[in-house]
């Protein structure tokens, strides 16, 4: 099984699109973010799990899902860095590897001791952009294809029948 723990607010502040956002509000850059990550989620197979600072949201710990996302709150006086230091140490064994998503410097050292993987904010966003193209890609081959019929018709009654179909007659 593979893990990918997210910096959440590290991967806003260093992804245009989610920079941008985040000048707005902050809220809709770790939606945006959240989305993203879900989709990364469905097309790779592996488990994410989203770590934000309570710096931004007061309050108590959190732990939430959407779309199949993990999300984690902090506790308020805990950094996003502290969690995932936990996190790895928890999920991390034989069976499972653990990629840590951040683009601090000093979080992949301390994760590289405890056996986990690093991928900076570019390598994810990198990824994130491959995923869309092959999807974009995949859904193109999916329209191109036409589905094989048994009985040999013309074309004009093949039309005739399409029109049928969609209420056009």
């Amino acid at each position: 099984m593979v893990i990918v723990v997210v910096d959440g607010y590290n991967m806003i502040g260093a992804w245009n699109e989610l920079e941008k956002l985040r000048e707005i509000d902050i809220g809709q850059a770790r939606d945006r973010l959240i989305e993203l990550m879900a989709e990364y989620q469905a097309y790779s197979g592996h488990r994410v799990i989203i770590v934000f600072d309570a710096y931004y949201v007061r309050g108590m710990e959190s732990k939430l899902k959407a779309s199949k996302v993990e999300i984690i709150y902090t506790k308020e006086k805990e950094t996003a860095d502290e969690c995932i230091e936990k996190l790895v140490k928890k999920l991390k064994n034989v069976k499972t590897q653990v990629y840590v998503a951040t683009s601090d410097y000093a979080e992949q050292r301390t994760i590289f001791g405890q056996g986990a993987l690093r991928k900076s904010a570019r390598e994810l966003y990198l990824e994130l952009q491959d995923i869309e193209r092959q999807i974009k890609e995949n859904i193109q081959t999916h329209k191109e294809m036409k589905p094989q019929s048994k009985i040999h018709l013309d074309k004009e009654i093949l039309e005739k029948f399409e029109r049928m179909r969609r209420g056009e007659m």
